[in-house]
């Protein structure tokens, strides 16, 4: 696919550096989309698992630490580790439930023990590559990228009407608020001028940020509470090695390393190509390194995030370097406590309005992937109805695995897993037959470039 097919306007390639008046705002543009998402996965394993306030605190910093340094090193490589792309790093939520279930058992100690070795899969999985390359086909990686955003709209649907299980859930200050942010980002985006455009999701968050301190939905208190200044402390709740923690996390960081290849499809068919095999080497080993650094000073698992694949796809901003300035704002966050509460006071509906942007941007470039590179025969379009039906029947209806043990419910209640292995399955042993396509499996397989590393 050339640069000639898509439709999209890359305001910014990747190599280019913006004047830093221009750059910073990008950057926290970015900072903005994912922070609290980022924060959610530290303060939902902290309550699940049981830790002091001081604990729970430092779990956040890490979080915005490591998805920093993750974030500098996915876009400015450090050799082969990094994918050299615009990639905004952050917490996983893959894998809340397997770090519940490990850390009520096992303690922190043997959850960051297993994130620490575990992250060794995910390496490998990059280091070799070229071993699995010819099973992930644009049909396999445009399914990924489509299920993401699919099960990813209903969440940025429940943080506009205030975030789910809230009390008030669905209040009309809540949606008036996260439509105006929804609205405000899509008009901007559209009159396709300047800075409306590239900062389009930036002014729509402030606005409604203001829109919702107007309505008293803004709480500062926890500001006035928070220090200064925090450090990463290696090993700051000890370390322990388990079989059944490292088999779990280990499964856990396949289903991440579909997700990354998903991202870096997405990000890539913004220039209108197919990722280079460097370039999934390097992110892919890039998430297992930095997720396994994090591991050692208490931070978990790291991954590509989906809403900045759709910030990069909604702005046409495609800057390495931005995207650097977004992770070096990340790290200053997580060692300034206060004012990284501060960003954190921003209320769901705001989050809601501009995650509903993003989410279906990722949507779009799943399509996209599939309609550039995938015939539309009937033995591929058998192969996406069977992937998307299962993956989004476990993420919509996840009580029918109710009965299986908790490690296999963790797993196959997973949207990208179930989706990625039906598609892998059925890509690889449904034949394609003369009069079904003009496009076979192999021929797909050469579409992504061979490695130039």
């Amino acid at each position: 696919m050339s640069d000639d097919d898509t439709d999209i306007d890359v305001a910014y390639g990747i190599d280019a550096k913006p004047p830093l008046r221009e750059s910073i705002p990008l950057g926290l543009q970015h900072v903005l989309a994912m922070i609290l998402p980022n924060l959610a996965p530290p303060l939902i394993i902290a309550g699940a698992v049981g830790v002091t306030t001081g604990q729970e605190t430092y779990l956040v910093q890490m979080a915005l630490v490591f998805a920093g340094c993750a974030t500098i090193v996915q876009a400015s490589p450090i050799g082969p580790i990094g994918a050299r792309l615009p990639i905004v790093m952050g917490t996983s939520f893959a894998f809340i439930g397997g770090i519940v279930a490990v850390g009520t058992q096992y303690g922190l100690s043997g959850v960051f023990g297993a994130c620490i070795v575990a992250g060794l899969v995910e390496v490998f999985i990059g280091w070799k590559y070229e071993w699995f390359r010819s099973y992930f086909t644009p049909l396999v990686n445009g399914l990924i990228v489509v299920i993401i955003g699919l099960y990813l709209v209903p969440v940025g649907m429940d943080y506009l009407a205030g975030g789910a299980g809230a009390a008030d859930y669905g209040r009309p200050a809540n949606l008036a608020v996260g439509v105006l942010v929804f609205g405000v980002a899509i008009g901007l985006n559209r009159l396709r001028s300047g800075y409306s455009r590239t900062l389009s999701l930036l002014v729509s968050i402030v606005i409604g940020y203001v829109a919702a301190w107007a309505l008293g939905m803004v709480d500062f208190t926890p500001v006035a509470q928070a220090d200064w200044i925090a450090y990463p402390t290696p090993l700051a709740f000890g370390i322990s090695f388990e079989p059944v923690p490292i088999l779990i996390i280990g499964i856990l960081y396949v289903t991440t390393a579909m997700e990354t290849i998903g991202h870096i499809s997405a990000i890539t068919a913004v220039e209108g190509r197919t990722p280079e095999r460097s370039e999934l080497k390097g992110g892919l080993v890039a998430d297992g390194v930095m997720s396994s650094v994090a591991g050692a000073f208490g931070g978990f698992p790291n991954t590509s995030f989906a809403q900045n694949v759709g910030v990069v796809t909604f702005t046409g901003i495609m800057s390495r370097f931005v995207v650097v300035i977004s992770g070096v704002l990340l790290v200053v966050l997580g060692l300034v406590p206060k004012i990284s509460v501060l960003f954190a006071t921003m209320p769901d509906p705001v989050l809601g309005g501009a995650s509903l942007v993003m989410f279906g941007m990722v949507l779009s470039n799943g399509l996209a992937i599939l309609r550039e590179n995938v015939p539309l025969n009937q033995r591929n379009m058998v192969i996406i109805a069977a992937s998307i039906s299962l993956g989004l029947g476990v993420a919509t209806r996840p009580a029918v695995l109710e009965q299986f043990p908790t490690a296999v419910e963790t797993v196959l209640g997973e949207a990208v897993v179930v989706t990625a292995v039906t598609s892998l399955v059925l890509d690889a042993v449904f034949p394609t037959e003369d009069h079904d396509a003009d496009t076979t499996h192999d021929e797909l397989v050469e579409r992504q470039p061979e490695a130039d590393d």
